[in-house]
């Protein structure tokens, strides 16, 4: 399964030094810091919850339903690393903030994975795939998670679907170091490889430059 479903705790149950929450141990002084971490906590808290609720749906097979939640989880967790830029663009993973502690910035990156894992997983479901997102979203994980089995089969799958065969043999290789015996992996290994016996050496330079 894609989306492994976790029980919510509230954050406030994962006491700090002193019995403070983590919105207090992260670094606000005064009641103003102290209001913008609760916050900040209030936002990953929700951001889990939508998450939950994806992965529930996703187990009912309402997979229009599981994306949506997915992308408000990952809404609310932009809105953390939003907090003081207003108008900027924020790479959620890649400019993290100072007031967020070392427990809260693991639950948003882990958090933020998971969504990304299972949207693939959510997309792939669809009547017409938008492989070019599968693809995107793929590599985000594996930027993280450089071992994720699934994120490259997928990858793999979303640039054979896309044309550029070089790519999608390279990532299905890697899944299939992970699982030699994986009868889709390998099928899809097949595929490309009878695909890329096919065209011109000409067609796969296009195809990796049209990916590119």
């Amino acid at each position: 399964m894609e989306a492994n479903q976790r029980p919510i705790k509230s954050l406030k149950s994962y006491p700090e030094a002193g019995g403070r929450s983590l919105a207090a141990a992260a670094g606000g002084d005064g009641a103003g810091g102290y209001r913008a971490n609760a916050d900040m906590e209030s936002k990953i808290q929700k951001a889990v919850e939508f998450k939950v609720e994806g992965n529930r749906c996703y187990k009912e097979k309402k997979f229009r339903e599981a994306i949506g939640k997915y992308h408000r989880s990952l809404l609310q967790l932009k809105g953390v690393h939003e907090e003081g830029t207003a108008g900027s663009e924020v790479n959620l993973l890649g400019r993290t903030s100072a007031s967020l502690s070392e427990e809260q910035r693991r639950l948003v990156e882990t958090t933020e994975m998971d969504c990304y894992d299972s949207l693939t997983a959510c997309l792939l479901q669809s009547e017409l795939v938008n492989y070019e997102r599968v693809k995107e979203y793929c590599l985000k994980v594996l930027s993280k998670q450089e071992d994720n089995f699934k994120a490259m089969y997928r990858a793999g799958i979303a640039f054979y679907h896309l044309g550029d065969y070089k790519s999608a043999l390279h990532y299905l290789k890697e899944a299939a170091c992970r699982e030699p015996t994986d009868t889709n992996v390998l099928r899809y290994i097949q595929l490309t490889e009878m695909k890329m016996s096919k065209s011109t050496p000409r067609e796969q330079k296009s195809g990796s430059e049209a990916m590119g």
